[in-house]
């Protein structure tokens, strides 16, 4: 059953551009109940997200600059998680930020028992992302929506321009992942690999390599072998692998 989600959106710190996109990523990890986006609307910089809300059901939610320099959205969204937290109505949050000042609230959502989502550009700071369940980069959900949209070379080239080279870290992350999990035949349950090299590392997406699933990733490297077994229980086969 979908858990209820509470999205939260920076819109100081987000482009508006995506926003569709973004919405139906978030739509696979659960029921966004609660949607909400924080910024001074009075500001001309934030006139493109306008249409956008009433297209995606956001409510725009008011918030001043007081002062220069402070950063008064942050707060407003801080304020807002905790009062949602406390009225038990979701499950999980989607924190849609850039700003590593959100890496104290998604650590304490956690500790809350609450699944935390976050999405924000690849200068995201690492601390807020390993603070995070999962953390989902928005120039993914861009290639992608532009693989849709059209055909041409130059689509194609843009998206191989965005798209990460996998290294030697990656590669040795996924090795002592299949270690960890491993039978006495070297054997991992892809299933499980996938979600252990989240817990270790939320920000590993095989979309960042240009893979829309893990399986052909895993099979792009040759230091690994993948097993395809039958599945008494259902019509899908079962993925092992193991390091070579």
């Amino acid at each position: 059953m979908d858990i209820n989600l509470a999205v939260l959106i920076d819109g100081d710190n987000i482009p508006s551009a995506y926003v569709k996109e973004m919405m139906e990523e978030i739509a696979k990890y659960g029921n966004p109940t609660i949607k909400r986006i924080y910024g001074d609307w009075t500001n001309p910089k934030l006139s493109k997200w306008k249409n956008l809300l009433l297209e995606n059901a956001i409510t725009p939610i008011q918030q001043y600059a007081y002062t220069t320099g402070k950063n008064a959205t942050d707060s407003a969204m801080i304020i807002d998680a905790m009062d949602i937290l406390y009225s038990n109505k979701v499950g999980g949050f989607c924190i849609v930020s850039s700003d590593s000042d959100f890496t104290r609230l998604a650590t304490r959502l956690r500790e809350a028992g609450m699944n935390v989502i976050g999405i924000g550009e690849k200068k995201t700071p690492n601390p807020f992302i390993v603070a995070c369940d999962k953390f989902i980069y928005i120039e993914i959900l861009k290639n992608q929506s532009e693989e849709s949209s059209s055909g041409t070379s130059d689509s194609k080239r843009d998206k191989k321009d965005n798209v990460d080279k996998i290294t030697q870290k990656e590669i040795k992350l996924i090795a002592s992942t299949i270690s960890d999990l491993a039978d006495e035949d070297g054997w991992a349950f892809l299933g499980d690999v996938g979600s252990l090299l989240q817990k270790k590392q939320p920000n590993f997406d095989s979309r960042n390599y240009g893979f829309q699933k893990l399986t052909p990733l895993i099979k792009s490297i040759k230091n690994f072998e993948i097993d395809q077994r039958e599945n008494v229980k259902g019509r899908f086969k079962l993925i092992y692998v193991r390091n070579r």
